[in-house]
């Protein structure tokens, strides 16, 4: 084969791969990996951040608030409060407080948190026993509680339909409103003050009644309003219904960082009480490693010798009893020079006179004087009385 016809033959396979690569090119489909990184940590922490932009968006201005401090400067009037989070650790001082604000006109709108104890007559949830409501499983209804729930929905076409999800109907509308409350619990109006509520199939899961000039609203729980449910059903049309015509101050962190809270707004004080408590550990710590005291001369040393070998020998020759005897009679002797006439008196002013004189506590001249038992004492209380002894002796 000449050269040029090898030539020709490399062309003509150039071409042909590259149709077929142009070929296979045009079949194959773009793709892209999709990495999930899960929510965004302000998501996370946030259960209802969703629920704020939807308000927002809404036109209604919404803001969040870390503890009921917020009442102090929210007026009541064109105001909703949204108790979403967890109400344990509410005083009844605030709910008081609470009551009144929602009195002067606001709209307060709570989830109930405890179930109605019939033994006890009362929940353990504030707000619920001071309103009437009461809540109940619903598993535990009688037929005369459960047809109440079941009244409302009777008469309407849409009662059969989603059985499970709560309805809510409005005037002028065909059609109700769908939510998927837990249908668990029911919440009952013991009182007679609701004037609106909304039922499932065999339980009520919202109340409304009036309360001086404002409104409250109980719900048998939080979760369609949170990030995962809110757009879901007509969740978040209910958010906006009943938040229409007023500003919102959402509440669902009231208990997390309480201790963190509590130190910023008393930080002044809480540096106080560091302060206090480094200067105190300081000076225990030097009372008890202050400096060494030079050892005794060698003088003092011999006497003290001296003076533990004469009370030694004084012990084993004269006894307990002797040498014991011996100090209280010395501490008399101490006592008539700087008191006379200090051995007429009776013994009870004796004490006295010591007690003036060496300024001791009654207890400690009363351990030391008085009279002595006739058995032998043992070796810890026999040291323990020549120290009072001593100490009365030396404080005259």
């Amino acid at each position: 084969m000449s050269r040029r016809a090898g030539f020709i033959l490399a062309i003509a396979l150039l071409l042909v791969l590259g149709l077929i690569a142009s070929y296979v090119l045009g079949k194959l489909e773009p793709y892209e990996d999709v990495i999930e990184h899960g929510p965004a940590p302000e998501v996370a922490s946030s259960p209802y951040l969703a629920a704020e932009h939807f308000l927002r968006k809404q036109g209604i201005a919404a803001r969040r608030a870390e503890g009921l401090d917020v009442l102090d400067g929210l007026p009541s009037e064109g105001q909703t409060l949204m108790l979403l989070a967890d109400r344990g650790n509410m005083t009844p001082r605030q709910v008081e407080r609470v009551l009144q604000w929602t009195a002067g006109g606001g709209h307060l709108l709570f989830i109930a948190e405890r179930l109605w104890d019939e033994e006890e007559g009362k929940s353990g949830d504030l707000l619920l026993d001071l309103l009437g409501v009461q809540q109940y499983m619903s598993d535990e209804l009688d037929d005369e509680e459960a047809s109440e729930a079941e009244a409302e929905n009777e008469q309407n076409e849409e009662h059969e339909a989603y059985p499970q999800l709560t309805k809510l109907y409005l005037e002028n509308e065909q059609a109700p409103a769908y939510i998927a409350f837990d249908t668990d619990f029911h919440l009952y109006d013991a009182q007679n003050r609701a004037h609106a509520w909304a039922n499932s199939d065999s339980a009520t899961h919202l109340l409304q009644l009036y309360h001086g000039d404002g409104l409250i609203t109980v719900l048998s729980d939080p979760w369609i309003w949170q990030n995962r449910n809110i757009s879901e059903y007509d969740h978040a049309w209910l958010l906006w219904y009943l938040s229409q015509d007023s500003a919102v101050t959402l509440l669902y962190h009231a208990d997390s960082d309480g201790l963190a809270r509590l130190l910023l707004r008393h930080f002044p004080l809480a540096l106080l009480v560091l302060a206090l408590l480094i200067i105190a550990t300081l000076w225990h710590v030097g009372m008890r490693h202050g400096p060494l005291q030079a050892p005794a001369s060698r003088a003092r040393r011999q006497l003290e010798e001296h003076l533990r070998g004469s009370a030694d020998f004084l012990l084993r020759r004269s006894g307990q009893h002797s040498l014991l005897k011996g100090l209280q009679q010395d501490i008399n002797r101490r006592a008539r020079r700087r008191h006379p006439g200090f051995e007429k008196l009776a013994v009870a002013e004796q004490w006295q006179v010591l007690g003036r004189l060496t300024r001791l506590p009654a207890k400690d001249i009363s351990q030391a004087m008085r009279p002595l038992p006739p058995q032998r004492l043992s070796a810890s209380d026999f040291t323990r009385q020549v120290a009072h002894l001593q100490t009365l002796r030396n404080a005259l």
